[in-house]
């Protein structure tokens, strides 16, 4: 598939958010604090449940993560647009590793649950992300997948058809 690694640590995250693991111009994730996650424990084109690829992560959460001050003083928790963007992070991602090029854009997503928080004495976000269709045509480039958000091994979001799409213009 590509010459990337199938895991990614924080530096290597950190060095996507500049814009230097895909090069200029192509997929990058966002920086601290933005970002969403703190490695990348497996990666494909080809795997996932319905064999289109899919993307494994997981974000270390500890009780002085910038969002938990503010939403909501006195009773934290993590906004849930947070996981939902981690997810679509991670689908943009798998596509710059598939060696696509251009940047990414979310285009939206068909159904989102929140079954759970994140509240700070949580350990652990655990992201699955798993396409039901990855396209590359002279004209679009797109990925539209299923995802997964666990809290220390509870399910707590559930999200179908996220699409990315990445752009040269």
């Amino acid at each position: 598939m590509t010459d990337f690694p199938t895991s990614f640590d924080r530096e290597a995250l950190l060095k996507c958010s500049r814009g230097e693991l895909f090069g200029p111009g192509n997929a990058q994730l966002p920086a601290p604090p933005m970002l969403m996650m703190d490695r990348i424990t497996d990666i494909s084109g080809d795997g996932g449940e319905h064999g289109k690829g899919h993307v494994v992560a997981e974000y270390d959460i500890n009780p002085d993560l910038w969002f938990f001050e503010c939403h909501f003083p006195g009773n934290p928790i993590m906004p849930g647009c947070l996981g939902l963007d981690g997810l679509w992070q991670l689908t943009g991602f798998n596509l710059g590793w598939r060696g696509w090029k251009g940047r990414g854009y979310a285009l939206g997503v068909g159904e989102v649950k929140l079954t759970g928080m994140v509240r700070p004495d949580r350990k652990m976000l655990k992201y699955h992300v798993t396409f039901t269709k990855a396209v590359q045509t002279r004209r679009l480039t797109m990925g539209v997948a299923d995802g997964i958000v666990e809290a220390d091994g509870e399910v707590i979001y559930q999200v179908k058809d996220m699409k990315v799409a990445l752009s040269e213009a």
